[in-house]
């Protein structure tokens, strides 16, 4: 099978637009993984490449297959000159690793947490995976491998994770659209939760 990253670029400049910046971190045991951003008006959009490279593989499974498997990279968009954003970068690369490096499979739906803030002075340390098929459209590739999806990432608050892990992802989502919560917003404040 061809090398998928090429792929993936073209696909991410096609919808959008050159890099304007790159930044490659490379963790013990795994792939090196690349976070482009992309500055779009008063927005700035990173994007990993190189989470698709393999496919994510069942943590029970005996071998991982080397084609078939869900494949992704990860898209997080927010507000440009109110946070220092581009320290995310780190952040985001470890995510794009985690599927390497422990084993799991990463879906829409699913809670993510880095442990400490996403940038400094960031009031989230998580991100909820979104739905793909928004901002970037899928990749298809050559069967029988399974398509590249673009997941955006949607910073939560500690508490809004917490809510989250209770009340379920679509739950938090409808929450946080009944208030109007900007979700590029680098410093926003948690969404009420009574």
């Amino acid at each position: 099978m061809a090398d998928v990253l090429p792929l993936v670029e073209a696909r991410l400049r096609t919808a959008l637009g050159e890099p304007d910046a790159r930044a490659a971190v490379t963790f013990l045991g795994t792939d090196r993984i690349e976070v482009l951003r992309f500055q779009e008006g008063d927005l700035v959009r990173y994007v990993t490449l190189g989470m698709s490279a393999q496919p994510m593989s069942d943590p029970t499974a005996m071998v991982a297959d080397p084609v078939k498997g869900p494949r992704a990279e990860l898209l997080l968009s927010v507000r440009a000159g109110i946070a220092d954003t581009d320290k995310a970068l780190r952040p985001l690369a470890v995510l794009a690793a985690s599927p390497q490096v422990e084993g799991v499979i990463i879906a829409p739906g699913a809670s993510l947490d880095v442990g400490e803030p996403l940038w400094p002075g960031a009031p989230f340390t998580s991100v909820l995976v979104a739905e793909p098929g928004g901002l970037v459209e899928d990749l298809e590739l050559d069967a029988p491998a399974d398509p590249v999806h673009f997941l955006p990432l949607l910073p939560m608050t500690p508490n809004e994770a917490a809510w989250k892990r209770v009340h379920g992802a679509q739950a938090l989502q409808e929450r946080w659209l009944t208030n109007g919560t900007d979700l590029r917003d680098p410093a926003r404040k948690s969404v009420p939760l009574d």
